[in-house]
């Protein structure tokens, strides 16, 4: 089991997502760094409305639940275990060991050394996670 450390600034969503899912998987423990540079693809009004309407869902869009996440580094995670066989014991064991942090979180310079990279062509229409939660009115 290997500790992997993933840098998602300016890496697409689908992309990283499908990594970090197929390493999770496999029995490492991965810990994304940068969650909020992460770039989606597509038009920022259409997945911002998606995400409200995830949000509305259940008791009539009451207060009383299920409750969406507005948190960047949290709405990465959430998306990230979309790509994970959630009803499985093991896409639930492999969820556990996932970690994504703003920043750098609390980890050391000698751990970001053995970080990586996705270099990989920009989309053409692309916004960045923290365009998402600063519509969604997320309060840091």
């Amino acid at each position: 089991m290997k500790k992997l450390i993933v840098d998602g600034k300016d890496a697409i969503l689908g992309r990283l997502g499908s990594y970090v899912a197929k390493e999770l998987l496999k029995g490492n423990s991965v810990e994304v760094i940068n969650s909020e540079e992460v770039l989606i693809s597509g038009k920022k009004e259409n997945t911002v409305e998606r995400i409200k309407v995830l949000r509305r869902k259940g008791s009539g869009g009451s207060l009383k639940g299920p409750k969406y996440i507005r948190k960047g580094d949290l709405l990465l995670k959430r998306m990230i275990r979309g790509m994970l066989p959630w009803d499985r014991e093991k896409g639930r064991a492999a969820y556990k060991k996932l970690h994504c942090y703003l920043g750098t979180g609390n980890l050391g310079d000698e751990e970001l050394k053995n970080k990586k990279d996705f270099n990989h062509k920009k989309p053409m229409k692309y916004f960045k996670l923290k365009d998402v939660v600063r519509l969604l009115k997320w309060k840091n």
